[in-house]
């Protein structure tokens, strides 16, 4: 993609990033910006400090969401929405996984308020209402819930369960939302955010490989796989590590570990990917054989019955060792709105003339959620040398950043002329 070099939206950007890269950085490079924290406060402040910048109208969802609109015309964004003139979003989120890396969602978000700039250096003025969005919580790293905001919002999550989940500290996110000083009582979905919607592009760093083997900075979505999460309890019981023959032993850790490999195995003959990454194990001493271990098995395919068949096959290996599997989440496949891609992919090869790849992707995204909720949403990818995610190792070069910033302006400005896909 051709940038413009040395423009407002280019200087912004830059100035942008570096004003965020210090918020929430751990040793080792990486981040930690969990929801309703003291950083996710910083986060918050900063996308405020950035609407304003910009003279846009700054709004919170019932959900804590933050929307920056600009609207230059009659009436009120809801008085737009009621004539059909229904806005155009883009965005994404701040929040990180643990030691997560820099790109994953703040590409998106600051790239986003760059096409503000770009489209106001460029003179267009939209004909339907423009926003930026900042999710919040789509990692879930604080509660477990990936896209809680987005899926609170769209009705997805259930709003008191939301509320009841709990941190590793034993902290429910209500109790989070009040520390935050946040509206418990007002925390639910929120149809008249919604309502305001008539598209959503989220821009992001792509989480693999492809665009640096088909030498391209940017690609359009197609659609994201399907996934979940299950938790898997082995029961077993505390006994002292020196003194119980290996006979008389009830130890929770082998039934974990066989799920560790199955997964692998599984995985493997079925094509697809299978993970367990997070586990608990009590009593938690070195000398203590384990009386209780809880493993996360994370799952996803892009054939859905293939996925589907994976985790039955490893519950019934679970099961064999007395475990109690529960699910906690499933998303099926995903596709985004073929109108919507499709119009945003004859944008940007018009604009260079070139090829632009179209990509199904693992990873889930709030524009995933938004458009299960029937909401027109698409994405936009950006190159990532490393293909490495949620890891300090996450990288986009800065000439593709600011490719991004422009693919994404062009997009929005054909988008924001007023004609829907």
């Amino acid at each position: 993609m051709s940038t413009a070099a040395g423009s407002t939206s280019t200087a912004a950007f830059d100035r942008m990033w570096s004003d965020l890269e210090p918020v929430g950085r751990v040793a080792g490079g990486g981040y930690r910006r969990f929801a309703w924290t003291a950083q996710d406060h910083a986060l918050r402040e900063w996308f405020a400090q950035e609407a304003g910048r910009r003279g846009l109208d700054l709004v919170q969802d019932r959900v804590g969401n933050q929307w920056a609109w600009w609207w230059e015309g009659p009436g009120t964004v809801d008085d737009a929405a009621r004539a059909g003139r229904r806005g155009v979003v883009v965005g994404s989120h701040l929040d990180s996984v643990p030691d997560g890396g820099a790109f994953d969602g703040p590409l998106g978000v600051v790239s986003s308020l760059a096409v503000v700039d770009r489209l106001r250096e460029l003179g267009v003025r939209p004909a339907v209402p423009l926003a930026v969005t900042h999710f919040v919580d789509e990692e879930g790293a604080r509660f477990g819930i990936a896209c809680a905001g987005s899926r609170v919002l769209t009705g997805q999550l259930d709003r008191d369960r939301a509320l009841g989940v709990t941190d590793a500290d034993g902290i429910t996110m209500g109790e989070a939302l009040r520390s935050a000083g946040q509206d418990v009582g007002a925390y639910g979905p929120d149809p008249e955010a919604l309502a305001r919607v008539g598209a959503f592009v989220e821009l992001h760093v792509e989480q693999g490989r492809a665009l640096v083997d088909l030498d391209a900075p940017v690609a359009v979505a197609s659609d994201i796989w399907p996934h979940g999460r299950w938790r898997f309890d082995f029961p077993g019981e505390a006994n002292h590590a020196g003194t119980t023959r290996l006979v008389d032993r009830r130890d929770a850790m082998l039934g974990y570990a066989d799920l560790v490999l199955g997964a692998r195995h599984t995985a493997t003959r079925r094509g697809c990917v299978a993970t367990v990454g997070k586990v608990r194990v009590e009593p938690g001493g070195v000398n203590a054989i384990p009386s209780r271990v809880t493993g996360w098995l994370d799952a996803r395919g892009a054939e859905e019955d293939q996925v589907v068949a994976m985790v039955e096959e490893l519950t019934a290996r679970g099961q064999e060792h007395g475990a109690t599997v529960t699910r906690e989440s499933w998303t099926p496949t995903t596709r985004f709105d073929p109108g919507l891609s499709e119009r945003l992919r004859r944008v940007l090869e018009r604009e260079d003339e070139v090829s632009v790849p179209v990509l199904g992707t693992g990873a889930g995204h709030d524009a995933g959620i938004l458009a299960t909720a029937g909401v027109p949403s698409a994405m936009l990818f950006v190159r990532n040398p490393t293909g490495v995610s949620h890891s300090p190792a996450e990288h986009a070069e800065r000439e593709d950043c600011h490719a991004g910033v422009e693919a994404l302006a062009a997009c929005v400005a054909d988008l924001v002329a007023g004609e829907r896909p």
